[in-house]
């Protein structure tokens, strides 16, 4: 089975999403049939480069909060990463661009070794909502990718051009095509597509029916956008 799913690194529901898809396909035991290939949606492309201020301050602005009122939100979306076994100090986020993360991604994609996008992927999940680090950080970047096998000389070449932004922007026009608007955007087999994170046992449902027929249907579940995150209509 092949899983595609965009997602961006500075989304909470994309790290719980991506969490309960692979708890459920290793509560199916499908692990070594599966492959799950991550592809970029930025959820602010205009997103600063440096850090420009604390997390409660940004989402009680952009959902036009109080400062307490942006806090609950905040501590209800962490218990929900806590709850699905992540350290998650979402507060503690430091927001910038996330498209060089994008890059690095790519590159970790082309590797011989097929692990190693998922284990920086994981790393840098990790980095921005367990750690308070700053995505857009190239020394950051260059730690994290060192330390899960990558080259340092190929990482400053890639963090000094270009390289592989052609190959983000290439996902991100996929996602267009697909009518993607928020993330993260599973797609099973090219055959079941569902916009948001559901939980584990709903997730398992979702491969269940993709491995016993090729109807293509869609579900529904938290979900963050341009305009914010959802849960279902709500925003949170």
């Amino acid at each position: 089975m092949k899983v595609t799913y965009w997602s961006d690194y500075a989304c909470p529901y994309c790290y719980i999403g991506e969490t309960y898809l692979k708890q459920a396909i290793r509560n199916l035991g499908i692990g070594d049939q599966t492959e799950v290939e991550m592809k970029a949606f930025e959820l602010d492309p205009d997103a600063s480069k440096e850090y420009t201020g604390a997390t409660v301050n940004r989402f009680a602005k952009k959902y036009s909060l109080s400062i307490q009122g942006a806090q609950q939100r905040i501590d209800g979306i962490s218990q929900m990463g806590r709850d699905a076994g992540l350290d998650f100090r979402y507060a503690e986020t430091r927001y910038t661009n996330t498209f060089d993360a994008h890059r690095l991604t790519k590159l970790a994609q082309q590797a011989e070794d097929k692990t190693l996008a998922d284990r920086l992927s994981e790393r840098l999940y990790k980095a921005y909502f367990a750690e308070g680090l700053e995505l857009a950080d190239h020394n950051v970047l260059l730690r994290i990718a060192t330390e899960e096998g990558i080259d340092a000389n190929q990482v400053k070449a890639l963090l000094a051009t270009d390289e592989y932004a052609a190959d983000v922007r290439l996902d991100e026009r996929e996602a267009a095509r697909y009518g993607v608007r928020g993330v993260p955007y599973f797609v099973l087999n090219n055959q079941l597509a569902i916009p948001g994170a559901l939980p584990v046992e709903s997730m398992e449902q979702a491969i269940q029916k993709v491995l016993a027929e090729e109807k293509k249907t869609e579900m529904k579940g938290m979900t963050c956008g341009p305009e914010g995150c959802r849960i279902a209509d709500h925003k949170a």
